[in-house]
């Protein structure tokens, strides 16, 4: 099955004609959701169990990992231990896990996680902290996809059954090439971030606004969608986040590619559409 779906869920307002929407709002169109929040800071269980009374069944979520887990914010203020940290974490996301509906957690490592030995062996210590979970990796660095890396990249991938994130980015020196190799049987998840070349390495000002602007065009979901179902073939399982929507392209973008591979999603939660 292959779900479409969107990071986060209340800010969408082509796809709910609402400013602000709810999930359960958004579980009308949409069978998947890219959930942030953790990744600032664990939320609380009562949250966890709030989302997962808002959508149906067949609803699934990717969870990004607290950044502590991925080097972008130091866990050691907050815990004293890494099995502290991830005691915390599965204990808040526990109800999600047991329902069913975690598609994924997600583990998004910066640039500055470059492909070394001590690098590897933190990946090997991430499955550890999560042995049978499902988990996808996301690596922003060219130096694991250069040439000569990229195979042994991939045999780490499947030796500690991660699922390695099918990336589209801007294509800069410095940035990884859109790779649809299947490195984990059970699940696959693309990630299309745009091609936003001028702002994708800028810093200065609000770049966050700027960085994911980029709308794709129709001839550009074709070839994605060619990927998408390529990745099908070899996955049980296919997840598709579009997260270019620093200016709201990113709902018009997956209702086009859902139209493109002719998905017709059942046992959604009724939406405004649904009511007339």
């Amino acid at each position: 099955m292959i779900r479409i779906g969107l990071t986060s869920f209340n800010e969408h307002s082509s796809l709910t004609g609402r400013k602000t929407s709810s999930l359960y709002e958004y579980a009308g169109y949409l069978p998947l959701v890219e959930l942030d929040t953790n990744y600032y800071g664990i939320t609380s269980k009562s949250s966890v169990e709030n989302w997962l009374a808002q959508v149906p069944e067949e609803f699934r979520f990717v969870v990004k990992l607290y950044a502590g887990f991925t080097g972008q914010s130091k866990w050691q203020d907050s815990y004293p231990s890494m099995a502290a940290m991830q005691e915390h974490f599965l204990e808040t996301l526990q109800p999600m896990i047991e329902s069913g509906k975690l598609f994924c957690f997600l583990a998004q490592f910066p640039a500055q996680f470059k492909c070394t030995k001590k690098n590897v062996g933190y990946l090997e210590t991430l499955r550890e902290l999560f042995p049978d979970l499902p988990m996808a990796i996301e690596l922003r660095d060219y130096s694991w996809y250069a040439k000569g890396f990229l195979e042994k990249t991939q045999q780490l991938m499947r030796k500690l059954n991660f699922s390695l994130v099918m990336v589209d980015e801007p294509q800069l020196p410095d940035t990884v090439p859109l790779d649809n190799t299947v490195t984990n049987k059970s699940f696959s998840l693309f990630r299309f971030h745009g091609r936003n070349q001028a702002y994708w390495n800028d810093r200065t000002g609000d770049w966050r606004k700027k960085r994911t602007l980029y709308r794709y065009n129709e001839a550009e979901l074709k070839v994605l969608g060619e990927k998408i179902q390529q990745a099908a073939n070899d996955s049980d399982q296919v997840g598709v986040i579009f997260n270019n929507n620093s200016g709201g392209d990113a709902a018009d973008n997956a209702m086009q590619l859902k139209k493109i591979l002719q998905l017709d999603y059942e046992g959604l939660n009724p939406s405004q559409i649904d009511l007339f």
